[in-house]
């Protein structure tokens, strides 16, 4: 008889365990996916053209909120728990949970997630989100065009809209996000290698994406998300660790696996950040992954015009996931704001309309700063109210994108961002290795 078995998920992680692990094996029986972290994502169905022949009617997603009733519904033997950065305690809670209704439970196994590939792969992973991951990414791209280097980056799964279309998904300009209709959170982490000239791919089917990939590429780059690890095995293992949060890079899922296995570590952030917390980092990745070369790069605030941020009052506008589930008390916004004499920080809770306000409901510590949270038109509409109407003399917007291209903001404001600077001979170096 097969084993039944639920996938714990976020609309990612666990479609690509079911892809690699279940999907065609009949020993095993998947009865659901539950979702949480991602507004929107539950009440859905993983459509019968991804699920494959043995599942005619695909498979249910369900809230996770849901968990309980499914597992005392009995038709489950086994739960995986297969979505990204949550503190090892709180997979732990989830253990026991299960476990109590006498289910076993498991997290995903990252080696049989990682597919192969015939193109050189370097992957660029972190400890938690909003750790640099999505800057060091660009700058490895970067090092390859000057390497002479065909280059495609393959990013970690957003699939929130129709599944069964966003099964392979190739973006090359900026019409192609019109085109899938991508989200506020997909738009910041594809805009900026369509801006460098890299063609970007991304969706559900990563063996199938990676096949169409390795069809104009020299060199594949993973640029991941979250915390989760690699889809496909790396000649160059990166993790990006931040010592803003320093003690991190132990505690939340699956980023240890990240720390313990890469084998380049960077320490972002190390110019802002206090040398006891980057020495504590580097002790950490002494003891658990002994062979890993680390080193200390920083990034740098762009700020177009500093001296008009003086004197005014601020409202900081940072990166959604960053900022509530990655749980960053301040972006570069905040930083921006700080550092060249805002006045104040206005907090917009008392503004916030609609699906904003429930995000801070849902992040109640998420303090005086603006997540910019767009998983799909309704948020986006409701995240244009809450700044317009957030009485404040300037608008810092720190996303990646150009958030002004999906929404009216009526009030002066400034884009402002992170970078990595050249002068990386290290991270050089090892991409030279990993190309053979």
């Amino acid at each position: 008889m097969s084993r039944n078995v639920l996938i714990m998920g976020a609309a990612g992680r666990d479609f690509h365990v079911f892809n690699c692990c279940y999907r065609d094996d009949p020993d095993f029986a998947v009865r659901a996916f539950t979702a949480t972290q991602i507004p929107h994502i539950e009440d859905r169905v993983y459509p019968a053209e991804l699920a494959g022949s043995l599942y005619p009617d695909g498979i249910p997603i369900c809230p996770e909120t849901d968990l309980d009733a499914l597992l005392d519904a009995g038709n489950v033997d086994e739960v995986v728990f297969a979505y990204s950065d949550v503190s090892l305690a709180y997979v732990d809670a989830c253990r026991e949970r299960v476990e109590a209704h006498g289910v076993a439970f498991s997290t995903f196994d990252v080696d049989a997630t990682m597919l192969p590939s015939s193109k050189p792969v370097i992957a660029v992973t972190a400890v938690r989100t909003g750790c640099g991951k999505s800057q060091t990414s660009r700058r490895i791209t970067h090092i390859l065009t000057e390497l002479g280097k065909k280059t495609v980056a393959i990013r970690h799964p957003m699939p929130y809209g129709d599944l069964a279309r966003q099964a392979v998904q190739r973006f090359a300009d900026y019409d192609d996000l019109d085109l899938h209709d991508c989200t506020i959170e997909e738009r910041e982490e594809y805009e900026p290698h369509l801006k460098n000239g890299v063609i970007v791919y991304a969706g559900i089917d990563y063996a199938a994406i990676l096949e169409q990939a390795e069809k104009e590429a020299d060199v594949i780059v993973w640029d991941g998300g979250n915390n989760d690890t690699p889809f496909y095995r790396p000649d160059l293992w990166i993790a990006v660790a931040d010592p803003h949060r320093a003690g991190h890079e132990l505690e939340y899922f699956p980023g240890t696996q990240n720390f313990a296995r890469a084998g380049l570590i960077i320490i972002n952030k190390a110019g802002s950040a206090d040398l006891q917390d980057i020495e504590a980092i580097e002790a950490n990745a002494r003891r658990v992954n002994p062979d890993a070369r680390v080193i200390r790069r920083d990034s740098r605030l762009e700020v177009p015009h500093p001296e008009q941020i003086r004197g005014k009052r601020v409202l900081a506008i940072e990166d959604g996931p960053t900022t509530t589930h990655g749980g960053m008390a301040f972006g570069a916004a905040v930083l921006a704001a700080r550092e060249n004499g805002a006045a104040e920080l206005v907090d917009p809770r008392p503004w916030a309309v609609g699906e904003i306000a429930e995000t801070f409901r849902q992040y109640p510590d998420t303090g005086a700063l603006l997540p910019a949270m767009g998983y799909g038109d309704a948020q986006i509409r409701d995240l244009e109210a809450t700044v317009n109407a957030v009485d404040c003399d300037l608008v810092l917007i720190a996303t990646p994108i150009d958030l002004t291209r999906l929404i009216d903001i009526g009030k002066p404001h400034m884009r402002i961002g992170y970078f990595m600077p050249a002068g990386d001979g290290a991270i050089t170096e090892a991409v030279k290795r990993a190309l053979g």
